[in-house]
């Protein structure tokens, strides 16, 4: 009953006219953001950020929240359509989402993203308003060991997720975490892997990698074959909608990525991210129905699932930032410069000194969903359109809108020249059949699995056992030993290459 009233509350906040035009602003934005690739949602709500002054805090919250979920949504449209993952949570969906575009199924695939990132946001949210507490207290379970074994299972997670040899699998996924670790140590302040270049000093960005392995490397390898060759797309598209059998596939798949992208967003740290990687995992472990396309040449459930756990973890991750006032990535960590710029104070006292604010933008985050699923679902037939453009023409507007992104971000031509080189070494990995997704999970959760690995060992005074001695992390550690040595089993790895010679 005391959630209802909260809830009623919520709307009431949510629903006046300045409250609803800024979440459609913020809608908006994020759509448009997610589907421009290279700015993220990071990028737009930093530059924002002061024009939020003059705003009331509810409304500003509402408006940077609708940016950061929008941008979920919007990031699967270049991923489907032109194989540019916008976010980072969406590169598993460039697996099976770009194969079906090829099929001439690309509006059931942006259908499929829509519709599972509706349901996932609505459902997201309606953990995030009955179980924000409780949930919390599972975090406070999570130490520096825990969450470093939790990222090793999430890498080996992604061998079993690669397509193709095991050893290559591992091979991408070591080159990710030795290019994770480009830049200056934070602990020390000593530049590694740098070679006295001063633009590497900060590392390298995803956005550079993301677009050249995927964008560029894609189009080189393009500009390679023949025009008659090239198995860009097939011009007729087959139906705008998914089909009565795809929705039968689609609803298990949306239901499993909603459910483990609630328990993966309150987790510090790529929540969206991991979230969508387990997603995609988990559904490629699910037995193929009769009939039903091999993942990696266009299976629905490859992009329902990851794109379902994206949505409902960017959801969850608001608890751990309005319950405890710690911001479990990046863009959280803008929302709570957003709320001291307005004076409010992030963490538990905000349920009860300010319970406008919080109930508001809960509430607010139902309407952003309904808001972004009336926006993308008609888009689709719009976004299909881009299909009809000969190859010679959209080719160099996706290197221009490419070289635009990611030259915005840092305002620096270096990054250009580094998504060319990243591009050659995509259209390497094509030609060798290597899966570059793996490479991009390792370079995401390398440099914070090193930074949970050396806060556990300070904290333990340099004793590795800490890792085994707590009882999460070592079965954390167990479960990623156990699937690692069921993946090499002779019979499983045979079973497995059988599966991948059909992809």
């Amino acid at each position: 009953m005391e959630l209802v009233n909260h809830l009623s509350l919520g709307f009431g906040v949510a629903f006046t006219p300045i409250n609803l035009m800024y979440a459609f602003v913020g809608c908006l934005l994020g759509t448009l953001i997610g589907v421009l690739p290279g700015i993220g949602p990071l990028a737009t709500i930093a530059m924002l950020l002061p024009a939020t002054y003059g705003l009331p805090p509810v409304s500003a919250l509402i408006m940077l929240a609708g940016i950061y979920y929008g941008a979920q949504y919007g990031g699967s449209t270049t991923a489907i359509l032109v194989n540019l993952p916008g976010e980072a949570s969406s590169v598993v969906t460039v697996i099976d989402g770009y194969q079906m575009a090829r099929l001439g199924r690309a509006g059931p695939a942006l259908a499929a993203a829509g519709l599972g990132s509706f349901f996932a946001g609505c459902v997201g949210t309606l953990v995030l308003a009955a179980f924000a507490v409780p949930l919390t207290e599972l975090a406070f379970m999570f130490g520096a060991a825990e969450y470093f074994s939790l990222m090793v299972l999430g890498l080996i997670g992604a061998v079993v997720l690669a397509s193709g040899s095991l050893l290559k699998a591992f091979g991408m996924i070591l080159l990710g975490l030795l290019l994770g670790m480009v830049g200056t140590d934070v602990n020390s302040g000593v530049a590694r892997f740098s070679f006295d270049i001063p633009e590497l000093s900060d590392g390298i960005g995803f956005i550079v990698i993301a677009m050249g392995l995927f964008g560029y490397g894609e189009i080189i390898s393009n500009l390679g074959k023949h025009e008659s060759e090239r198995d860009v797309f097939i011009a007729r598209v087959q139906g705008l909608l998914p089909s009565r059998q795809d929705f039968k596939r689609m609803v298990p798949a949306v239901l499993r990525g909603t459910a483990l992208g609630s328990v993966l967003g309150i987790l510090p740290g790529g929540g969206a991210v991991m979230a969508a990687f387990a997603a995609y995992t988990i559904e490629k472990k699910t037995s193929l129905q009769p009939g039903e396309v091999p993942f990696g040449q266009g299976n629905i459930r490859g992009v329902a699932a990851p794109e379902s756990a994206n949505n409902a973890a960017s959801q969850t991750s608001f608890i751990p930032l309005l319950t405890l006032g710690i911001p479990p990535n990046a863009v959280m960590a803008l929302m709570v410069g957003a709320m001291t710029i307005h004076n409010i104070q992030p963490g538990p006292q905000v349920m009860t000194s300010n319970p406008e604010l919080f109930w508001g933008l809960i509430a607010s985050m139902w309407i952003g969903n309904a808001m972004l699923l009336v926006l993308n679902l008609p888009l689709i037939g719009i976004w299909i359109k881009l299909l009809s453009v000969p190859y010679r023409w959209l080719f160099p507007a996706i290197v221009l809108f490419c070289a635009i992104g990611v030259y915005s971000t840092n305002n620096n031509t270096w990054d250009i020249w580094m998504v060319g080189l990243f591009g050659a070494i995509g259209y390497l990995f094509i030609k060798l059949g290597m899966e570059p997704a793996p490479l991009l999970l390792g370079f995401i959760l390398g440099p914070m699995m090193e930074e949970y690995l050396r806060r556990a060992l300070l904290l333990s005074r340099g004793d590795w056992s800490v890792l085994l001695t707590r009882p999460l992390s070592a079965g954390l550690l167990a479960l990623a030993t156990l699937l690692l040595l069921t993946v090499l089993l002779p019979s499983i790895k045979k079973k497995r290459e059988e599966a991948f010679v059909e992809t």
